[in-house]
């Protein structure tokens, strides 16, 4: 974690960015110093997986349609601290692609540069909520749309027909199932050693707040009321204590949830559903190429998240966007990069097939045809939650801060059996309102 002082330095130095950027950002066309020089893409993925090596065929595809070099830094582990340390260094990449929800702390560092929808070369065929996801809370575009993707449910199928279970059709039938998993030995050793429920529920990153933002949604009850700009909380009504009451009992009543996860980072959370330990993991599909091998295609299905007891259906919709970092040398570069990204050449190319070095989940190209490219059905079911039912994060200035309270929130309630839900709730109310008072999107 950075110290105070580096704190305000970054803070110092991502002004300077943005002040020296800000004259060739709102010209129609940003002048480039050097319209060859070499971009270094800094992505959020692995070093060494499949992934990377994804990247950087993108980038050989790119450098080789342009001439312009490329090259591509994987990095995973405190990827966010050391963007702000390239930035104290004045180093940053020219490219950064990460997620769509760390756009509004991007925008507020003054790390990265808006973008002009209309000059950016077959941005009229992104679908219209992929631009969305790329738009800060003052109306401006401040990154390019790369990829999409929604969440269901991962389920044990084996153990599933081994309990007699159909597949869950709604919320009581999903927690029948858990606790069928939790009860009755679906794996058959005779030990009282699977659980129903793998949740990734630690405070990192917000991954709590991440992993159960579909299931508030889903139960009829939101983080905020109002429009942007004018926002409320809504995060200590009735409808949300009752979804997060459920998510408490799961951990504290019927104790369906894998021991451990109230540390569990992602990273962790993975392996407990590929080695047995747990039979319901609510996550996205980049996890099935390595589930396939680890566990074997045969031994789990995929599964939408049934409508809660709101009556909606409901996906945090994610992504990935292309950002164009300040003060590069090579302005023109970055937004031919971006432009190459969006092809339905570069789109295939991030897709990956069916491997699971894809870095392109679901197309937001709307001509690219995702059956086409991949023969693996299970993809159509993530295709069709989020077209129907996926929702992405509230658009506010800055999506972090909340994140991070929702889900200290989130893991002091399950934690502690004994918490009061409606009473910490009405607790994180009260810090949903300061901040949305502090970035003035308050009504």
């Amino acid at each position: 974690m950075l110290s105070r002082n580096a704190t305000k330095l970054v803070a110092a130095l991502a002004a300077v960015f943005a002040l020296a950027t800000a004259a060739g950002c709102g010209e129609d066309t940003p002048p480039a110093a050097d319209s060859k020089a070499p971009l270094e893409i800094w992505v959020r993925k692995p070093p060494g997986s499949n992934t990377e090596k994804t990247h950087q065929a993108l980038a050989a595809k790119f450098t080789e349609a342009t001439g312009i070099p490329a090259k591509v830094t994987a990095l995973f582990e405190d990827f966010e601290t050391k963007l702000q340390q390239a930035a104290a260094q004045k180093k940053l990449p020219d490219i950064v692609v990460n997620d769509t929800a760390q756009l509004g702390t991007l925008v507020k560092q003054g790390l990265v540069r808006d973008v002009n929808q209309g000059d950016i070369a077959g941005g009229d065929q992104l679908t219209p909520a992929s631009w969305d996801a790329a738009r800060g809370a003052d109306g401006k575009i401040y990154a390019v749309p790369f990829s999409a993707q929604s969440f269901a449910l991962f389920i044990r199928k084996d153990w599933r027909e081994k309990v007699g279970a159909a597949q869950p059709a709604s919320w009581a039938e999903l927690d029948a199932l858990a606790t069928s998993f939790t009860t009755k030995d679906p794996d058959g050793n005779g030990k009282a050693d699977t659980y129903g429920y793998v949740i990734p529920g630690s405070t990192k990153r917000g991954y709590l707040d991440w992993y159960f933002s579909s299931f508030l949604w889903a139960a009829g009850a939101d983080y905020f009321s109002g429009s942007a700009g004018s926002l409320t909380p809504a995060i200590g009504s009735d409808s949300s204590v009752a979804a997060v009451q459920w998510l408490k009992d799961q951990f504290c009543g019927a104790k369906n949830v894998v021991p451990g996860a109230v540390t569990s980072e992602t990273t962790q959370a993975h392996p407990l559903f590929e080695s047995g330990k747990g039979g319901i993991y609510f996550t996205g599909p980049y996890n099935m190429a390595r589930f396939d091998k680890n566990l074997g295609k045969d031994k789990y299905e995929v599964v939408a998240l049934p409508a809660g007891p709101g009556g909606k259906s409901a996906s945090l919709a994610e992504g990935e966007n292309v950002y164009l970092m300040a003060g590069s040398a090579n302005p023109a570069g970055q937004q031919k990069f971006a432009e190459f990204l969006i092809t339905e050449q570069g789109q295939t190319i991030g897709m990956a097939g069916d491997t699971d070095g894809n870095v392109v989940r679901l197309p937001v190209n709307k001509n690219v045809d995702l059956a086409k490219v991949r023969t693996d059905t299970r993809w159509l079911v993530f295709d069709k939650v989020y077209k129907e039912a996926g929702k992405y994060a509230p658009v506010v200035p800055e999506w972090t801060p909340f994140r991070t309270a929702s889900a200290e929130s989130l893991n002091a309630i399950v934690a502690n059996c004994s918490s009061d839900p409606k009473a910490e709730l009405a607790k994180l109310a009260a810090k949903f309102g300061e901040e949305l008072k502090k970035q003035k999107a308050g009504a």
